[in-house]
């Protein structure tokens, strides 16, 4: 993905209530960091997707 500032794809409040539920914090770098990983995980889903054939994204592929 390109230097741009993008949309972060989790639910950041929800993401700092669970490492607050653990007893730290949460740094405002976490969200593009998480973010880079989910986007690293669904490309890696969506080309084992495309080589079984198919234009759906299951479980399985992840």
């Amino acid at each position: 993905m390109s230097e741009e500032k993008k949309e972060v794809l989790a639910v950041m409040s929800k993401v700092k209530a669970y490492i607050k539920s653990k007893g730290l914090m949460t740094s405002a770098a976490v969200g593009d960091i998480l973010t880079d990983k989910i986007i690293a995980l669904c490309d890696a889903a969506i080309e084992n997707a495309k080589k079984d054939g198919r234009k759906t994204v299951m479980d399985r592929d992840f």
